[in-house]
Order: C-alpha cells, then structure tokens, then sequence
C-alpha cells in the first residue's frame, strides 16, 4: 500500500509540476498581451485570436535562436526590428550556447528578455529534415477548442448564445491547418461564420503557399495591409515593423483575403541576396451581391541591409462601387468597377540608422498619391528618436491598404509625426510623442474644411523586480475639440498573488468650449494556487457622462477572447476570471462579468440596467 502511495504522490508531483510549468507560460503570455494591447487599445486593430495563437505556439515549441529568423522574431509581436536585428548580429558573430546570454544584448532590457525568454531556447543548428507523410501526421501539434458564451443576458430579446468550435494542426510551422466555425446570437445553422486555412512553408524554393483565409503585408501596408494593423502608440519603435508576407488567417470574421497565394524564394547571394516573389489571388463578398476581386503581385530584392520592394494589386468588383450614404466625406473614395494600386518600398539599415517608406498610387478620378518615408535612430544606447512623414492626396485611396494614419482610412490626409523612447535610466522608460496633421477636404465627424489637428503623448513607468507605477498623459485637438487624458497605474506581484490598480480620467472642451470629464477606477487581484488553478477578480467604477468622455479599458478574458471596451455611462462593473489547466493537455476557462449602468444616456435613457455576460472555452492539445 505504500508502495503504491509513493508511485501515486510521484505521479501527482510529476503532473503538477508540467502543468504549473503551463500555467506559468500563459500566464506570462496573458501579461504580454495585456501590456500590448493596453498601448495601442484606442490607436491600433491587432487580430487577438492570431496573436494569443503564435505566442501560445511558440511558448511550447520555442524558437532557435541560433536558427531563427527574422519572421520568426517578428512573429512574437511585442520586438521592434532593430532589436529583431540586435538578435540577429548577436548570434550572427557568436552563436549563443544559452538563453541567458540575452541579457547581454543591450538593445534588451531586463524586463524584455525575461518576456523573450519564455519564447526562445538554445540548440545547434540542424539541417531541415525532408517531410515524410506518417512523421506529419504523427508528430504534429493539434488543437481543438470548443467555446459558448452567453451574451447579455437581460437585454437581449431572442437567443443569446454566442458558440465557437476551432481546430488547428500544425507540424513545425511548416505544414499548417485550420478550421473555426462561429455561430452569432440569434443566427441559423445557415448562417454560420466559418474560416478555412492552409500554410505549406519552406519547400526548396517555395517559400510559403496559403490557400483558404489568409492575410497579406508587404512594404509599409499602402497597396496591401494586414486587417489588424498598428497605428500611433507608445512602442516607437516598433513602428513599420508589422510581419511581411503572406501568411494564414484563422479567424473566421470575415475580414482578410480569401483565397490562394504563393510565394518563392531565390538567393542569387546565399547570405547577402535574397529575392522574394508573391502572387496571389482573392474573391470576397462585399455585400448580398457586390464581389470584389483581387489579383496581385510583389517582388523583393533584399541585398545586405538594402531592401526594395514592389507590389502592384487590381481590385475587380461585379459592380461599380457605390456608398450608401453619400455625403462631403467619402467623395473621394473609389467609385467605380476596376482599380489598379501600384507602390515601391524599401528600407536600408546601417548601424544606428534605418530608414524606410512607400511611395504608391491608386487609380480612382485622377491617379492618387501617398508617401510614408521616415527614420529610426539610435544614436547612443537605449536611446532611439523616430521621425515619419506622410502625405496622401485627396484622391488616394485603396480599401486594402492601410499605413500610418490619424484616420481609419489612408485618404486626404498630411502629417509629421516624431518620437522618442528612453530606457538608459536604470528602472526607469520613457516615451514621448508629437503628431501634427492636417486635412484637406471634409471628414467624418468634421463639418468644415480644411482642418487641422494635433495630439501629444507622454508616458513614464517605474520597473522594479516585483512591482511597477506608470505614468501618463495625452492631449489631443480635432475639429475644435480638445481631449486631455491622464492615467496611473501599480502593478504588484509576490508568489502567487498579483494585484494591479489603475485610474484614468480626461477632459474634453469643444467647439464652444463647453467642458466634460470622464473618470474610471478598477481594482485588480489574481492569485494563482499551487494547484495549476489561477482566480482573477476585477471590480471597477466609471463615470462618462458623453461619449467623448468614454474610457478604453482592456480586461482579460478567455483563451483568444478580446474584451477591449469602452466604458461610457455611469455604474459599475466586475468579473471572475477562472483558467484551470487540467492536465497538460486539457485547460478549462471560464468568466462571468457583470455591468450595472445606473445611468447610460445613450441606450436606457437615464434607467437603471444591467448587463451579464457568461463565456466558456474548453482548449484540448495533444
């Protein structure tokens, strides 16, 4: 009996030990995502599902560093290029021998490689084995998830729930599959959203082939964007350093190319030219009967730190393009049946300096025109200023493209924008940003013409090994109409407990100089038990008496959920976050939240109502 006892508590300590190990890998994840999206909330789209899904991949097969390349850097999201870069040379002149040695690049802080370390691992470098059918299917990686969420509960008058089933194969990044089937509130079996992916990396010359869902990058985004994109935040540095190339899609939103694409590889130079090719096709459906057409190409020639870049797109509709409300704003967007996009990138790096940009134009009444040219420098260390200028006429515009704007389309539009990021001051960062722009023509949102705005940022935060305060401030002028924001935040962390505490507030004057404030408090606490079990609480107030005032918030959710809202009204709201890692290849999520407006002046009309939300996600691996 003890015997058995013994092999039973061996057993136990073994299971616990691999799934705090897991445990503690999404944890880090969760802190990751959270610390992203928390800089780009109000400024940025970036796809939640894809990005929980590269970390979650690469927290379980991690990257050889003195393998790795500069997509599978660029993949983990939060590394700007020239630290991608820093990495690179590093290994490039002495192969590491552990992942302790990140800490010896000086383009990494502390804090930046303990995120990085949990991604990465040390190995000699092996020749890419030949792919043989059993070996795929046999040592590959899947995941299935199963999720119901049960949405406003009080208000909604017809069937609530919210459900998902997503699966995905993948075997070494090289050989990639997916489905994802949603189902909205209310909606038939008919109706289903669904999404299809298939990704073949890394055969001889064939870089990458991508059929079904699919997302496309190349240059600065001006021909051709990812849909979920970056715009102005405070990881300076990072800016442009969006993934180029064609890569899956596992969303099933509706929103990315559909169809095939395939990109080659050539190196006249091995190690110093490189030359990529990509072709692909797309057909997506507009509306009930309007078909949109895509067909596309881009060439790359990448020799040492020179990289230049041509890509030339045809949108084809089965119908001429028209707005269902037409008005002063969109007069000149595309109107028409065909459209032709056409753009030149490059970027050159040497040493402290890299500079990059597309000049590109799109056919529309006249041939349109937009430029985005800019610098990254790093003349001493941990200190780096970036300037970028850009410049689109009234007549460019492109539905697929997207760069660095103020507005959510790249159109009539002209703008300086200049920052700085400080990380020299042992514990301390700072980041610091000016963006000045102005509009020719009339806007959404701006009834006169021409108009001009500004908005200025700053951001300081305190790091310590087990605790951190941040400060910052934003003013923001468009249309006549002033916002002043103003955040603090503490984060802790001890064991197993972590507790954070944040108050925003802001201040808005309009055109009539007419005041308003806005202010939001929540209180943070999670504990993760020695048990791979892990409770997250939240309880917070807010006051947004107009929608000027409201307040972007991010809040954790389930595995691939994105709650990112914007609390407007007067109440409260709390949640229960609950992530149970069964075994190593079984994980339970679970949250239950609750809104109550005592006032919501848009939607209740100054009554009292609240708001439940149930979400459930089942995730097995094996």
């Amino acid at each position: 009996m003890l015997h058995r006892l013994k092999h039973i508590t061996l057993l136990i300590g073994l299971l616990c030990t691999s799934t705090l190990y897991a445990q503690d890998s999404i944890a880090r994840i969760e802190a990751i995502v959270s610390d992203i999206y928390e800089q780009i909330i109000e400024t940025s789209e970036i796809d939640h599902e894809e990005l929980q899904s590269d970390l979650l991949y690469y927290a379980s097969n991690p990257i050889n560093l003195n393998s790795a390349k500069a997509a599978d850097l660029a993949a983990l999201h939060f590394l700007s290029d020239n630290q991608i870069d820093a990495i690179l040379l590093y290994v490039h002149q002495h192969p590491m021998q552990s992942v302790g040695e990140l800490d010896l690049i000086r383009e990494l802080q502390p804090y930046e490689a303990r995120n990085l370390k949990v991604f990465v691992t040390v190995a000699p470098v092996q020749e890419q084995e030949k792919l043989y059918g059993r070996e795929v299917f046999r040592y590959a990686k899947h995941e299935v998830l199963t999720r119901v969420d049960a949405r406003n509960l009080e208000d909604y008058t017809g069937d609530p729930i919210y459900g998902q089933i997503k699966y995905q194969f993948n075997y070494q990044k090289r050989v990639q599959f997916g489905i994802n089937l949603r189902r909205q509130p209310g909606s038939s079996l008919r109706d289903l959203g669904y999404g299809l992916y298939v990704q073949l990396n890394d055969f001889g010359i064939v870089k990458t082939i991508v059929a079904g869902n699919y997302q496309a990058q190349f240059g600065t985004g001006m021909v051709v964007s990812n849909p979920y994109h970056q715009g102005k935040n405070n990881y300076l540095t990072s800016i442009s350093s969006t993934p180029e190339g064609l890569r899956k899609y596992s969303s099933a939103n509706g929103q990315g190319l559909h169809g095939v694409g395939t990109t080659l590889q050539f190196e006249p130079i091995p190690q110093k030219m490189r030359i990529l090719t990509s072709l692909f096709y797309s057909i997506q459906k507009n509306n009930d009967s309007l078909r949109h057409h895509t067909i596309g190409a881009n060439i790359d020639l990448r020799y040492q730190k020179l990289k230049i870049g041509l890509t030339a797109i045809e949108n084809i509709y089965s119908d001429s393009v028209r707005y269902y409300n037409e008005t002063d704003y969109n007069q000149n967007y595309f109107h028409g049946q065909y459209q032709a996009v056409i753009g030149l990138n490059f970027r050159f790096q040497h040493k402290w300096l890299d500079l990059f940009g597309e000049v590109a134009t799109s056919q529309n009444k006249t041939w349109g025109v937009g430029v985005e040219v800019g610098g990254r420098l790093t003349p001493i260390q941990d200190v780096g200023f970036i300037l970028l200028y850009r410049y689109y006429s009234p007549t460019f515009d492109n539905i697929l493209g997207y760069a660095f704007a103020q507005s959510s389309r790249i159109n009539d539009e002209n703008g300086l924008y200049l920052g700085t990021e400080i990380k020299r001051l042992p514990h301390w960062r700072f980041s610091l940003y000016g963006d000045i722009y102005r509009f020719s023509g009339p806007k959404y949102g701006i009834k006169y013409a021409p108009s001009m705005g500004y908005e200025a940022y700053g951001e300081a935060q305190w790091l310590r090994k087990d605790w951190s305060m941040l400060w910052r401030f934003r003013a923001r002028e468009k249309a006549h109409k002033s916002t002043y924001d103003l955040r603090y935040r503490f984060d802790w962390q001890q064991g197993g407990w972590k507790i954070r505490t944040q108050v925003d507030g802001n201040i808005v004057q309009d055109s009539i100089n007419r005041l308003s404030w806005g202010m939001d408090v929540y209180q943070d606490i999670q504990y993760s038990f020695t048990i791979p079990l892990t409770l997250q609480f939240r309880l917070q107030g807010f006051y947004a008496p107009n929608w000027d005032n409201r307040i972007y918030i991010y809040e954790n959710d389930v595995l691939y959920g994105n709650s990112s809202v914007a609390t407007y009204g007067q109440g409260g709201h709390f949640y229960l976050n609950l992530r149970w890692q069964i075994i190593r290849q079984l994980a339970l999520y679970f949250k239950v939240s609750e809104t109550i407006y005592e006032k919501n002046w848009a939607l209740t009309h100054n009554k009292e109502m609240t708001r439940t939300d149930i979400h459930l996600l089942l995730r097995a691996t094996f």
